[in-house]
């Protein structure tokens, strides 16, 4: 039975994987220091098209976020997110580990509430007790949100302005950027990213790494970032591993294509989804799609497809999640429309 439970359930882009058997037998320097590494941070810059300031290498989405905001924060400070942002639910406190609150605020769709948090900084300031309070150091966003939703231009300017305002750092979370990049109503070009935010992540893991992330330090790089990489215990011996898949992912357009790619097979699932009688819980113009059904159609629907339970909506219902990946097929998506039953048949 084929699953599209999420974009990480098969193990690497069959490119990626020939890159490291090419390689395999190569000696190289441990922590970075090999060629690929740079290589791949080079190509990376060039992707971007501004000038940054350090583009460095991690292993997973939570080691990214737990590491990169820590470097961007003072010890007395926090981290705002949109209440369902990953930092906040599904890192089990990864950023409280480090010390730092995660200061959450309200949102819709997973889009934070930029008039809320206007509100929270103008009410956090006008405390006169506010010297004994954590200090909003950060706003973290994620692009795509975690439903899927996008940020639009003028939406991250008005952010990037607060958090001028009020000296905040802005760390957008990409770990799954490349489908956002590949979809026809993304307005956040790689260059956008790096004009508005303090720093942002390039996701590997999720668009066909064995694993791996990318963080783009743009204004300032964390100084001895080595060490303090080390010191989270997250500094990889064999670089390699990280280098080689980057350096391939951003050979020949590939990480541009499989977002692409992604995305005409995500928005034929939502039309077959459509045609066959599902409501939609929001509208997600990326890889990820959601519709409601109540228990008795989950249970009906297990028996047909693999699909992952998102959580309950507001009225009781399951939020179910169909993802497309770097590995979805056109026979992946026909299989789904053929043993996808019609809503009025389950």
């Amino acid at each position: 039975m084929r699953t599209f439970e999420c974009d990480y359930t098969e193990g690497a882009h069959p490119k990626i994987l020939e890159a490291l058997i090419r390689t395999n037998m190569e000696q190289m320097s441990g922590y970075g220091f090999d060629p690929y590494t740079g290589q791949a941070a080079e190509k990376i810059r060039a992707a971007i098209g501004v000038p940054v300031r350090e583009v460095t290498f991690l292993t997973g989405g939570t080691q990214t976020n737990e590491v990169a905001i820590d470097l961007l924060l003072a010890p007395f400070e926090g981290a705002i997110s949109p209440e369902t942002g990953h930092i906040n639910v599904h890192e089990a406190g990864a950023v409280e580990f480090t010390g730092h609150k995660v200061i959450a605020l309200p949102q819709s769709s997973g889009v934070l509430d930029v008039d809320a948090l206007e509100a929270y900084l103008a009410d956090f300031y006008a405390d006169a007790t506010h010297e004994h309070m954590v200090r909003p150091g950060l706003v973290y966003l994620t692009h795509p949100t975690e439903y899927g939703t996008l940020y639009g231009k003028a939406q991250m300017q008005r952010i990037r302005a607060l958090c001028d305002r009020y000296e905040m750092k802005l760390y957008v979370d990409g770990a799954r950027l490349g489908y956002a990049l590949g979809c026809p109503e993304n307005e956040l070009t790689l260059a956008d990213l790096a004009a508005l935010c303090d720093a942002f992540s390039i996701g590997g893991t999720k668009l066909g790494l064995l694993c791996g992330e990318a963080v783009v330090f743009t204004k300032e790089a964390p100084p001895h970032l080595m060490s303090q990489i080390k010191r989270h215990g997250a500094l990889l011996a064999k670089g390699r591993v990280l280098g080689v898949q980057f350096d391939a992912m951003f050979t020949d357009g590939l990480y541009e294509a499989i977002g692409k790619e992604a995305i005409r097979h995500a928005h034929r699932i939502r039309d077959i989804l459509a045609a066959k009688g599902y409501p939609f819980a929001w509208q997600s113009p990326t890889n990820q799609q959601f519709v409601l059904l109540d228990d008795r159609e989950v249970e009906s629907l297990k028996k047909h497809i693999g699909f992952d339970l998102w959580g309950r909506a507001a009225g009781g219902r399951w939020i179910v999640r169909f993802t497309s990946s770097w590995s979805t097929t056109d026979a992946d998506v026909d299989e789904l429309e053929r043993a996808l039953p019609y809503k009025t048949d389950l």
